[in-house]
């Protein structure tokens, strides 16, 4: 098998890299070579996907049974159409890692992979979309569903879309449950969102690249949502981070209406805690039913752990700096309850 990976350096993209050639294929990496390390053993091409020339150098070096996209988060519609466009001479198939903020109900409804997502055009830039007064929908949401609907014009029935929700696990760059961690291992009174046994859907990054991989054979297209199918609870999930690092802490648990009221920031200063009724209420059962299969998250965090707390490298992302509430602020909310 022949594998194109758009990205294939760190994270979602490099895993997939490592565990395709782990199973013989034969893999080609494409990124401008400045965010992390080609994997060993791949064909590294560098270049810019913006580049049309870039690209049709790319494509020299094909033909390809499929390509997997994880390189487009950052990516207007029009250029994603621009490189399946060139590269679908060369490419069987295309898998492309999109999100469930393509949804227009996220995060406020229950999600299934037919719900219906945002409206955007195959070729606008990078200005199109908006962000709504409650931080939904995003702008991110709208370009990604561009993306989606580029490929599809591109690929038709030979393109397949993977909308996961949040990834988890080693080599993380956004810095959620590092962040959690590192707080946990800090111990003490620490500040928690009510409800205990609110189950989150975080997904390991591995069981990501597994399912990639497996859509590369398969001739089902259309969108699957990749969320863990039973989760865990914030309570265990804590308590997971508690035992692993050894932490000598305790959650305190707070109604989700005085952290807003304190000002905590949803999803940042508390990473994995939203008030939203849909943000953990994402249907992955078309995707198990294809072969989607999750470890416990507490095993992600255990692994996740011994990297972070190894050689753990995330590759330098600025959306890092934005998560966990700092001690003084956390201190002072916990000091008023």
């Amino acid at each position: 098998m022949r594998l194109l990976v758009m990205g294939g350096t760190w994270f979602l993209g490099k895993h997939i890299a490592e565990s395709a050639l782990a199973q013989g294929w034969v893999v080609t990496t494409f990124n401008r070579g400045v965010s992390g390390r080609d994997v060993n053993g791949v064909e590294a091409v560098h270049g810019d996907r913006t580049s049309r020339s870039d690209l049709k150098r790319l494509a020299g070096h094909g033909p390809w049974d499929a390509a997997i996209d994880t390189s487009s988060s950052d990516l207007a519609p029009r250029d994603v159409l621009a490189a399946a466009t060139v590269l679908h001479p060369v490419v069987r198939r295309w898998v492309h890692i999109s999100t469930v903020s393509v949804y227009r109900g996220w995060p406020h409804q229950p999600l299934t992979d037919h719900s219906p997502i945002l409206d955007c055009p195959p070729d606008a830039d990078e200005s199109y979309g908006y962000t709504g007064a409650d931080g939904s929908p995003t702008q991110y949401g709208f370009q990604k569903a561009g993306g989606e609907r580029a490929v599809t014009e591109v690929f038709g029935d030979a393109a397949v879309f993977l909308r996961p929700g949040v990834i988890l696990g080693p080599g993380e760059y956004v810095g959620r449950l590092p962040w959690w961690l590192e707080r946990a291992k800090r111990g003490g009174r620490i500040l928690a969102p009510a409800p205990a046994g609110q189950r989150i859907q975080p997904v390991d990054v591995r069981d990501v690249a597994r399912f990639a991989l497996a859509q590369v054979s398969s001739s089902e297209s259309g969108g699957y949502n990749v969320t863990h199918p039973y989760g865990i609870t914030f309570s265990a999930f804590l308590e997971a981070c508690l035992g692993e690092t050894g932490g000598a802490g305790a959650p305190v648990w707070v109604d989700p209406a005085v952290l807003v009221e304190q000002g905590v920031k949803q999803w940042t200063e508390m990473p994995l805690w939203r008030t939203h009724a849909g943000v953990w209420a994402v249907d992955s059962s078309a995707a198990v039913a294809a072969g989607l299969e999750c470890r416990p998250i507490a095993d992600t965090i255990r692994d996740t752990w011994r990297w972070w707390a190894g050689d753990g490298r995330p590759v330098s992302h600025p959306r890092w700096a934005d998560h966990g509430i700092t001690p003084e602020k956390e201190a002072k909310i916990l000091a008023s309850l």
